[in-house]
């Protein structure tokens, strides 16, 4: 329990700073990013608080969903927006292109790093995709209709608020699906913990078998 517990934190925190790192790289971040930084500027509140209102919000809509929030969930709220806004306090303007690909690499890869960790934790989805497992679980729609349809208007309406769309965002929405498919497999607690079961029984068959060979 204490791993999954600072599996989940650590993964929340990671994944407001990848986040961040894509914002500083300026070539385009996800869509819900776009949508924090879209009404971030009319506002005049940090992205990172702006997000974490957002997600309280998205959690509302779990109610005529019948969709029930976890630990993980609550958590996700209160520390990914959190996470952004501490740092683009701390991080400086990242100049040259050179230097602002690497960022935006590193912020993608610690997205989709993250999202391995916090979901493989399995304490609950965060808000954002438990609104999609809920439309699918309601409607009956595809779980990628259910996602392309969200994830769409969110970026138009963060774009028409201002928020930056460019290559980045594409670039973001192709490469973290591979890139969490990849990551998931590696930190899922419940996987982790079939494995070190089954070598844990592996060895005592062993030594069980090494003894019975001597006596």
């Amino acid at each position: 329990m204490t791993r999954r517990i600072v599996q989940l934190l650590v993964g929340l925190v990671l994944y407001g700073a990848g986040c961040a790192l894509t914002l500083e790289a300026g070539f385009g971040v996800d869509p819900w990013t776009v949508f924090a930084q879209g009404l971030s500027i009319h506002t005049g509140i940090g992205i990172g608080w702006i997000t974490n209102i957002v997600g309280f919000l998205v959690l509302l809509l779990w109610i005529p969903l019948r969709q029930r929030p976890g630990i993980g969930t609550v958590a996700n709220i209160l520390l990914v927006g959190t996470s952004i806004q501490a740092t683009l306090a701390v991080v400086p303007p990242v100049q040259g292109v050179v230097l602002r690909v690497a960022v935006f690499v590193a912020g993608v890869v610690s997205v989709a790093l993250a999202s391995g960790l916090y979901i493989g934790a399995r304490f609950g989805p965060g808000p954002r995709d438990g609104l999609m497992t809920g439309m699918h679980a309601r409607l009956g729609w595809p779980v990628w209709l259910c996602r392309a349809s969200v994830e769409v208007t969110v970026l138009i309406a963060g774009w028409l608020l201002g928020g930056t769309v460019g290559v980045g965002t594409l670039v973001f929405a192709a490469s973290i699906g591979p890139l969490v498919h990849l990551a998931l497999p590696l930190l899922d607690t419940r996987r982790v913990s079939r494995r070190a079961a089954l070598r844990s029984s592996t060895a005592a068959a062993a030594v069980a078998g090494d003894s019975s060979g001597r006596s």
